[in-house]
């Protein structure tokens, strides 16, 4: 948090300065403010298309999102590649390898084949076998969302630190959210924040060869199609031939855009304004219908026949201060509408289990919900665990929670009792 340290005499100039043009400009008086420096990192292509093969398994560091394919789960390192666990016995899960994919953040999986991001480009990876993941085609050139330096090449992302800095009162930045300082952002801590992953589960795709992402991933499969969004746009590639994707076309949708879940021949796109509904039957032209609108949020979304569940958090990055759980009525796809907002802590990735809806509640907790009358929810069960992204397999009854802390795993076959089975534990 911004820590000031400001005389009485000046914050009274402050004060009068709504009326009086003098004031702290005159006076010499200084804060402290703590700012996030935002270093950019840049990497030339030969950094960018390196050799993807296994490595060795490794500890968690610096988990994002998960994927379920099959018995195995996998769990992506931020932007530098994914774990591979096989989860045949989910009281005792083994890590099997680690595929290195630098800028790596999302996955998706059909028949043996895994999709994922590297950077600029979309990759395919056979992985028939676990242990022994092959690069089977690149698509360049796809992901438009990194800005390029001539010299430099192009900008990944930014690393963040901490800096405490002295400003005067007549600085321009004593007011301000940010500066810039050369090539670095400078922003302070209480005005913007660091990216965070989150999920939910039960996806749109009717195949059974087809993996479990989240409410938060970025990529989603439907039939023959992988969508993947960024900000802006939505992209289409054509699966067929599950090995070699091919791109169609971008559609724009609207800025802000965070989420895309794919149910039945519909896809429910999540941005920080609001929930774009878009009609699929044509799959290689998804078709807007309509959009519910709210306060501006973070806000991953999971569906379930005529109902849409939709958390709301703040965070600085997703532009809001509204930490709430909409239950919004789909029955008239064109007109979606608000049957109750449900005010929660800061919640994150949801999980849908028959009218039980698990929540992240991100520091909060893991909590169930009977939902079965969405103006009036019960809460059943919470475990006090700091987690954002979940994936449930019905079949099993089996939830799948990650947090800050490290990967857990619940047998929810009775929701108002969630019985811990395993843990994977982030190496500090």
């Amino acid at each position: 948090m911004m820590k000031q340290q400001i005389s009485i005499s000046c914050l009274f100039s402050l004060l009068m300065s709504a009326f009086l043009l003098q004031g702290c400009l005159q006076d010499k008086c200084e804060a402290t403010q703590t700012f996030i420096r935002y270093t950019p990192i840049y990497k030339q292509v030969d950094e960018i298309r390196l050799n993807v093969k296994a490595e060795a398994a490794q500890p968690l560091k610096n988990p994002g999102k998960i994927y379920a394919y099959k018995q195995y789960f996998f769990i992506n390192e931020i932007r530098n590649g994914i774990h591979i666990i096989d989860n045949s016995n989910p009281k005792a899960p083994q890590k099997k390898a680690f595929i290195k994919i630098p800028g790596n953040v999302d996955i998706a999986i059909k028949g043996d084949i895994l999709y994922a991001d590297n950077y600029i480009d979309l990759i395919a990876i056979d992985i028939s076998q676990p242990e022994q993941p092959k690069l089977v085609h690149r698509e360049q050139d796809i992901f438009n969302s990194f800005t390029q330096d001539r010299d430099l090449g192009y900008l990944v992302h930014f690393e963040e630190s901490l800096e405490t800095t002295e400003i005067a009162c007549d600085d321009p930045r004593f007011r301000d959210g940010f500066f810039w300082r050369g090539r670095d952002l400078f922003a302070r801590n209480d005005f913007l924040a660091s990216a965070e992953f989150g999920g939910a589960s039960k996806t749109g795709s009717n195949s059974s060869n087809t993996g479990v992402a989240g409410s938060m991933a970025r990529f989603g499969i439907y039939q023959d199609f992988l969508y993947t969004i960024d900000q802006v746009q939505l992209k289409v590639f054509n699966i067929e031939k599950l090995s070699s994707p091919r791109f169609i076309n971008d559609v724009n949708v609207g800025w802000g855009i965070e989420t895309i879940f794919p149910y039945k021949d519909k896809l429910f796109i999540g941005a920080v304004d609001g929930l774009y509904i878009f009609e699929n039957s044509s799959p290689t032209q998804p078709r807007q219908l309509s959009k519910f609108t709210h306060a501006r949020a973070c806000d991953p979304v999971v569906v379930d026949d005529n109902t849409a569940y939709v958390t709301l958090r703040s965070g600085n990055q997703c532009d809001g201060f509204n930490n709430q759980l909409d239950i919004v009525d789909i029955t008239d796809l064109l007109r979606p509408s608000l049957i109750k907002t449900h005010a929660m802590q800061n919640p994150h990735g949801l999980a849908l289990k028959e009218k039980v809806v698990f929540i992240c509640d991100g520091e909060h907790g893991l909590k169930s919900y009977n939902v079965e009358d969405p103006l009036n929810i019960k809460l059943l069960d919470h475990k006090k665990i700091a987690t954002y992204d979940a994936i449930l397999l019905p079949q099993n009854n089996l939830l799948m929670v990650i947090g800050k802390d490290g990967f857990y795993q619940y047998d929810v076959e009775n929701p108002k009792d969630m019985k811990q089975l395993s843990f994977m534990p982030v190496e500090k």
